[in-house]
């Protein structure tokens, strides 16, 4: 009786110190003593409604570099003295060198990508760095025409501004011209403009049904990068000049492409065809991918509703963006190669299809609630390669068509590849559209998104 009164007077003593032990070294959360679904993952990147405030700060760090960096100026070749009379230019008058070139097919998505940014966040310095740099060539055009025109051997930096000789030369400047000159930029764009739309429709080589095409590497060779160098160009004339062969001919484009080159049962495109191969190694590069999905999007932006092709246009992106989706990284990125997940994750395709997929949203094409945290988590893994000084990381270099893997998978990057820096301007902008339409909530952890 004794020895069981001691052993009761010691547990009560005991218990009082045991529950402080617990309380400064709580035992490992368990499904007993704690809510497991309420733990925070440790996510790569930031998982959640991105913000306002942290898309601008993106796009003004991007803003501020690029404006820096790419000088809105001429100079002489030789002495490298700037022009300041620029009906005194000649053939020795080159833009100041930067760490860029103005006039480059991935500029014209730079161009576009500032204008979208002004429009959503009212800040007009975005809108202003687009209409100084192309005012710049609309002024100095008619001067150097005349020049290359008298001395037809010389070479200058505009020369394909004059005298386009691929659809690089011309296409993706082209429609962001008109589209500044549809928000009232100067009218002095029209010739610059009328002479790219001019080489699109009537000189770039086709296939003998219609379809823009190029002789490299192979003879008639179909290179998926040509639905932006094309369709939005021509669709941006349709809706400037009101006719309607420029739609008719942005939707041929699409649709013939799409004929050769979308694998419906993966839901992507190869990025190249060959006229008279019977088997296609397909690759299917993202960004070339990108092009495709936002020429289409871009179509859709301008195409009247009444016209009879815009249904198959629009059938066309949903099952591409439905392809993209499963292709979609955990981290929100995709791959260079979409279907191969050991190729390296690449932020140019990134970040146009986060363009894309936010802009089908909001223009009510696809579906918001299941596609729309998608492209949140897509923007926080394109902001997370945007570094302190505005430059945009893990891009692509330019690329051309292969059919071995080795190719695509050990292409290098480099900030100084020009193809990320306009799909980030336009998917922060659109990012910035969507939020303006509430819907964005956690239920359970997850985002989710309510929006109509």
């Amino acid at each position: 009786m004794q020895n069981i009164l001691i052993t009761r007077i010691f547990f009560v003593f005991l218990l009082p110190l045991s529950f402080g032990v617990h309380a400064q070294n709580p035992t490992k959360a368990n499904d007993v003593n704690a809510p497991l679904h309420a733990l925070a993952p440790d996510y790569p990147v930031a998982y959640g409604m991105p913000t306002n405030a942290g898309i601008k700060n993106v796009l003004d760090r991007i803003y501020h570099y690029l404006d820096a960096a790419t000088p809105a100026q001429l100079v002489n070749r030789s002495t490298g003295q700037p022009l300041s009379d620029i009906s005194k230019a000649d053939t020795n008058s080159i833009f100041a060198p930067g760490d860029f070139r103005l006039l480059s097919y991935e500029w014209g998505v730079v161009y576009s990508g500032m204008l979208q940014a002004a429009e959503a966040t009212g800040d007009t310095a975005f809108a202003q760095y687009t209409y100084k740099r192309q005012q710049l060539v609309a002024a100095v055009f008619p001067v150097l025409k005349t020049q290359l025109e008298k001395y037809p051997a010389n070479s200058n930096a505009l020369r394909f501004v004059i005298h386009p000789r691929a659809l690089d030369d011309c296409g993706a400047i082209c429609a962001s011209m008109i589209k500044s000159l549809r928000r009232g930029a100067s009218p002095q764009l029209r010739p610059v403009i009328d002479n790219f739309i001019q080489y699109i429709s009537t000189k770039e080589f086709r296939l003998p049904d219609g379809t823009l095409a190029r002789n490299r590497p192979h003879p008639n060779t179909l290179w998926l990068d040509d639905l932006y160098m094309g369709i939005p160009a021509l669709a941006q004339m349709g809706k400037l000049s009101g006719d309607n062969k420029y739609y008719d001919d942005a939707v041929k484009q699409l649709l013939q492409f799409s004929g050769r080159m979308f694998e419906k049962d993966k839901g992507i495109y190869m990025h190249g065809w060959v006229q008279g191969m019977a088997v296609h190694p397909a690759f299917h590069w993202a960004r070339a991918n990108g092009w495709a999905l936002m020429a289409t999007v871009e179509l859709l932006d301008v195409l009247p509703a009444d016209h009879p092709g815009r249904a198959a246009v629009l059938d066309l992106l949903k099952a591409h963006i439905r392809g993209l989706a499963s292709y979609q990284s955990g981290t929100g990125s995709w791959h260079q190669l979409l279907d191969r997940s050991d190729s390296y994750l690449e932020t140019s395709a990134s970040a146009i299809y986060t363009y894309c997929i936010a802009r089908a949203v909001n223009k009510g094409w696809i579906e918001g609630p299941v596609y729309a945290p998608m492209a949140a988590l897509a923007w926080n893994a394109v902001a997370a390669k945007v570094n302190a000084q505005g430059q945009v990381e893990g891009t692509c270099v330019g690329t051309g068509m292969a059919f071995d893997p080795a190719f695509y998978y050990y292409r290098p990057v480099n900030v100084y590849a020009a193809h990320g820096y306009g799909p980030v301007l336009l998917a922060g902008a659109e990012m910035i559209q969507l939020l303006k339409r509430p819907g964005f909530k956690i239920n359970d952890s997850a985002l989710q998104y309510y929006g109509q």
